[in-house]
């Protein structure tokens, strides 16, 4: 097992020095936001599961919209411009980050009418745009 562990360890410090994402460069306050903002979304996408997996399907279309959908968009407008992730990005980053905010949308607009099957078909699509940001993207 140590020797699994050991391995396991190496491999993930390889990973890490090959990190190919593209670096987007934001203020200090920015990345801050940011940050603060993608551990909410983590802990929205939870909950939102969670209501999914106990049959609470227009609850999770609520939080959804609320948390993660277009009515979501703007949480940093009060900010000083310096705080404001979005006015920095990169606008391929940026733009990913608009489509997830659509998805969820789209998700909470089929959760909330009740129609179990689409909002299940488009729960992918919630989580696909974080992904996809993610996977390519970091700012450190």
């Amino acid at each position: 097992m140590k020797m699994l562990a050991l391995v396991f360890a190496l491999l993930a410090g390889q990973a890490l020095a090959e990190d190919r994402r593209q670096l987007a460069t934001l203020p200090a306050a920015a990345q801050e936001a940011l940050r603060e903002e993608m551990l909410g979304n983590l802990l929205a996408i939870n909950e939102i599961l969670t209501l999914v997996a106990t049959g609470k399907i227009k609850e999770a279309g609520q939080l959804a919209e609320t948390s993660l959908g277009q009515f979501a968009q703007g949480k940093h407008r009060d900010k000083p411009f310096n705080a404001r992730p979005g006015p920095h990005m990169p606008p391929v980053m940026h733009g990913i980050g608009m489509d997830g905010h659509v998805a969820a949308s789209e998700f909470a607009k089929a959760a909330v009418s009740g129609d179990r099957e689409k909002a299940l078909a488009l729960l992918p699509n919630l989580t696909g745009g974080c992904v996809a940001c993610h996977y390519s993207w970091r700012t450190r």
